[in-house]
């Protein structure tokens, strides 16, 4: 056992089963461990490092807002949080944003802007959120409550109350659940990540959005991993031919650095106003600097490649030795194994790939702009893996 090993045994709190290796530095797809162990890296810390690691356009915006100003308060503007949110309004055609610091943040603000807009148009007593079983939206108390698995609610009820949830892809319940609520929202994911890499259905999702617009309930979009270009669009929603009313997100935006952003459309985009809520690190002016050059490379040409490439994974593995099934869209693939996920990234680590698990599914979540050599090597790697 290594010294920062057991330096982190004793003194970091134990929610977290760590796999033994010590991460010591890497470039773009490639990691390496203090003893020098080459890995290729399929998680980008669960889709986070959209660029890879120590991606230099990344570090060099970071570095040189940090030589101007690190941190104000929201009480004064500043360039990056302005800049970024006017590229974010300008690449999905929504409104205004809120920013915060994380995944969970930004369901949290996703929901009170729901609540809000609910109480003001019909009554405080709409506020429902209806999402769907098997999805996962964060682990505060609320967007635990929000989450439609069962497993990580036993620790920790009460939860918030006010939310119900109703069987992925089954249109009719969704409409029974909120005809027999006072419904403030629809929450979905168009890829239930952490519940299996499970793309819904489309015409689920497009009657879910019409039903939404035509009896004035929200529509929320949880893009906290699917967003930034994972799926091959900008946002997962877009696949689908859908305009939410508001869309969260986080991980990747940040390019390794905490920020969550709630972009809000027309509809909604002055239901905050002064002192309804606010973030001491919301749109702090080094990760929005990050953000902005990320935000500004995922464009046309970076969106085909991404396709392309999980192309050539679905083909590589669908049908492969000890593979079931490929679900996912773009850069967020899950595989479900005739051998345990867990046994599969096991060897998948020994020779030098990291992967991740998503229920009983290994998942894939490469970097954006992952060269395509790197890509072959992993991909012969995970099916020899999956193997029998």
């Amino acid at each position: 056992m290594s010294n920062i090993t057991s330096i982190d045994k004793e003194y970091v709190a134990g929610t977290y089963n760590r796999f033994p290796i010590e991460i010591s530095h890497g470039k773009g797809s490639e990691v390496y461990d203090t003893d020098g162990k080459r890995y290729i890296d399929m998680g980008t810390g669960i889709g986070v490092t959209a660029f890879g690691i120590a991606d230099d356009e990344w570090k060099n915006a970071v570095v040189d807002q940090l030589s101007k100003v690190q941190h104000m308060s929201n009480l004064y503007y500043t360039e990056p949080c302005a800049r970024l949110a006017k590229l974010l309004c300008e690449k999905t055609g929504m409104s205004k944003v809120f920013f915060g610091n994380s995944g969970a943040e930004a369901n949290e603000c996703a929901i009170k802007v729901a609540r809000k807009y609910a109480a003001d148009k019909k009554g405080k007593d709409y506020f429902t959120i209806i999402t769907l079983e098997n999805s996962f939206h964060g682990r505060t108390l609320t967007t635990l409550a929000a989450t439609g698995q069962e497993h990580y609610h036993e620790l920790f009820c009460p939860l918030t109350p006010g939310f119900v949830h109703t069987p992925a892809n089954d249109f009719d319940a969704l409409v029974k659940t909120a005809e027999s609520n006072k419904t403030a929202a629809i929450m979905i994911e168009c890829i239930q990540g952490e519940g299996g890499v499970l793309p819904l259905e489309a015409d689920f999702v497009k009657k879910t959005a019409q039903y939404a617009a035509e009896n004035d309930i929200i529509l929320i979009v949880d893009e906290v991993q699917t967003g930034n270009g994972r799926t091959g669009e900008m946002y997962a929603y877009m696949n689908f031919g859908i305009k939410p009313d508001v869309v969260s997100t986080a991980k990747g935006l940040g390019g390794g650095l905490p920020i969550g952003a709630v972009l809000l459309s027309d509809k909604v985009k002055n239901v905050l106003g002064f002192g309804d809520h606010g973030s001491t690190f919301g749109g702090n002016p080094v990760s929005s600097a990050g953000a902005i050059s990320i935000v500004e490379r995922i464009d046309d040409k970076l969106l085909a490649e991404v396709k392309s490439k999980s192309k050539y994974i679905f083909d590589e593995l669908s049908g492969a030795d000890g593979v079931e099934a490929v679900s996912g869209m773009g850069f967020m693939i899950g595989i479900k194994t005739k051998k345990p996920a867990g046994d599969v990234v096991k060897a998948c680590m020994e020779n030098g790939v990291l992967c991740l698990t998503a229920k009983d599914k290994v998942r894939l979540l490469p970097s954006l702009n992952i060269p395509m050599d790197i890509l072959k090597e992993a991909v012969a790697v995970i099916k020899s893996a999956c193997a029998q």
